[in-house]
């Protein structure tokens, strides 16, 4: 199983429908499952949940183009962990440095909801991705349907380890999982996740990844 979606999946014919309809109305955007972004020897993946229909699905990469871009690419400048200017734009020229980030389903789907069979069939794609980087060590997973996929991607049971904002647990291998509140405009505009609690996470994950905490 190849780390990235094929351009043209066919494996969820629901999300492939509304693929269908977005590239009717906006021929422009990119419109397909969104390939992972970053260092091919990350230590640290960022697992969301999907693209944004005008965020990754119409720029192509991850949280770019979208509200919760701005939290995430910020932060990560803050503590390192990219160099640049984020312009919400593929072709800005950010680069990430020790970290990649990826979606735990690949395509855009209607509301923003993906099914449980959706996600399910895009978790190989997930696992494909962790195995392609050697150098893995954590993993910081956005909301808990992103952290679930996580743990069933490495044959653990979600009662394994409960989703909680800060909390961190023990997978195979070595690695750690840290999760979050996801960082999307409903969850900072209510406060449910701060600027200050998001940096506070990511900080936690880059100096598990970095063998640092």
């Amino acid at each position: 199983m190849p780390p990235e979606a094929p351009r043209g999946c066919k494996q969820c014919p629901r999300l492939v429908a509304y693929r269908d309809e977005n590239r009717r109305l906006e021929p422009g955007w990119f419109n397909g499952p969104a390939p992972s972004f970053g260092d091919p020897e990350a230590r640290l993946l960022i697992v969301g949940l999907a693209p944004g229909r005008t965020g990754a699905n119409r720029t192509g990469r991850p949280f770019t183009g979208d509200f919760a871009g701005d939290l995430l690419y910020g932060t990560l400048l803050k503590l390192g962990l990219a160099e640049g200017v984020y312009r919400a734009d593929p072709a800005d020229g950010l680069a990430l440095r020790g970290a990649m980030i990826t979606n735990a389903v690949r395509c855009a789907p209607p509301e923003n909801k993906p099914t449980p069979a959706e996600i399910a069939t895009c978790r190989p794609f997930l696992n494909a991705r962790m195995t392609a980087l050697p150098n893995l060590r954590a993993i910081l997973a956005l909301g808990a349907i992103a952290h679930e996929s996580v743990l069933r991607a490495h044959d653990m049971k979600p009662s394994a380890a409960k989703f909680a904002h800060g909390a961190v647990a023990e997978l195979p291998g070595g690695r750690r999982l840290v999760s979050s509140y996801h960082c999307s405009r409903y969850n900072t505009q209510t406060n449910r996740l701060t600027a200050a609690m998001f940096e506070a996470v990511m900080t936690e994950a880059r100096d598990l990844a970095l063998g640092t905490a």
